[in-house]
């Protein structure tokens, strides 16, 4: 860095940036370094093709490989035996132009929503200074970020150990669940009246790629459509205040649909599920439509209800 040059511009010199924040127990003392210390003074390339500045992706590769494309991902690094396990993130600078704390806070609600809060046990901390110089700010947009967060229900502080990731109970899952199966059940009920022909048939080209096998074979790629379906039929209601009722849900619907989809062949009944929707909504059935929606949430609910002690 030349001596013009400030620290905050030596650090947006860079167009991707990684963290990792650690998820720890109540106990041992907290540690953070970057994944990759070298990449900061690297010569800048062009972010790839479907990167957006303010979405922050949880990547979920084999350790130590670096996503080229926003679907690679990378598993979280096993336990060091400290009780302590790393996630990696992949952030970007900040657009100058707009409100840093806007950024940010959209920076985080994305990596919050994308990252898989229940595939394990531990806590999950976030660390501010790394937060701070992943997004190239200075402290005060990210706490202010961080403060309407928790305003929304996404983050807790707990006096003297930090800033950590919300997770909710079996029960509180459960009634979430089932509140999502209410809301998406009339979505799909407005969906027949409301969506066009050619809006419905994409739902159906979601699934294309697994036609000729089973999504068991292809997991994460399932998992993923599995997720945008259910999207896409809130999309489809053509309710707007829908689509605000249910954000905050989402995080936690989102990441139990995808710890759970590939356990006791809930992949293979899924997709069978799905069609059977499809097929009412293409024949514009609203009441079959809204009850087969209905159900498909109201099984996942019982299935953590019988499965997933972890949560309590």
């Amino acid at each position: 860095m030349t001596a013009a040059q400030s620290p905050l511009q030596d650090l947006l010199v860079s167009r991707r940036w990684f963290l990792v924040y650690k998820i720890r127990d109540t106990t041992g003392t907290h540690e953070s370094r970057p994944r990759n210390p070298g990449e900061a003074h690297a010569t800048p390339e062009a972010p790839p093709p479907g990167w957006r500045n303010d979405v922050v992706s949880v990547l979920q590769s084999d350790p130590g490989k670096v996503a080229t494309e926003p679907s690679e991902k990378r598993r979280a690094k096993p336990d060091d035996g400290n009780g302590v396990t790393s996630v990696p993130l992949v952030l970007q600078p900040i657009n100058t132009n707009v409100s840093f704390r806007d950024q940010a806070y959209a920076a985080l609600k994305q990596a919050i929503i994308e990252a898989d809060i229940y595939a394990h046990d531990k806590k999950l901390r976030l660390d501010e200074r790394q937060l701070s110089q992943s997004l190239g700010v200075s402290r005060t947009p990210i706490r202010e970020a961080m403060t309407l967060l928790e305003q929304e229900g996404f983050l807790r502080t707990i006096p003297r150990r930090g800033i950590f990731i919300v997770r909710k109970t079996k029960k509180q899952i459960i009634e979430m669940i089932e509140m999502w199966a209410a809301i998406e059940s009339m979505a799909a009920r407005l969906a027949t009246l409301n969506a066009s022909d050619e809006e419905i048939a994409g739902l159906r080209r979601m699934f294309g790629e697994f036609s000729h096998s089973t999504p068991a074979e292809h997991i994460d790629e399932y998992s993923d459509a599995n997720i945008a379906f259910h999207q896409a039929i809130i999309g489809l209601s053509g309710s707007h205040l829908m689509g605000k009722t249910i954000e905050n849900l989402f995080i936690h619907v989102r990441a139990i649909r995808r710890l759970t989809i590939s356990q006791s062949d809930r992949a293979s009944r899924s997709i069978v599920d799905h069609m059977r929707i499809i097929e009412a909504l293409e024949r514009r059935d609203t009441e079959l439509a809204e009850r087969l929606v209905r159900q498909h949430s109201l099984d996942l609910a019982a299935y953590v209800e019988r499965h997933c002690d972890f949560l309590e």
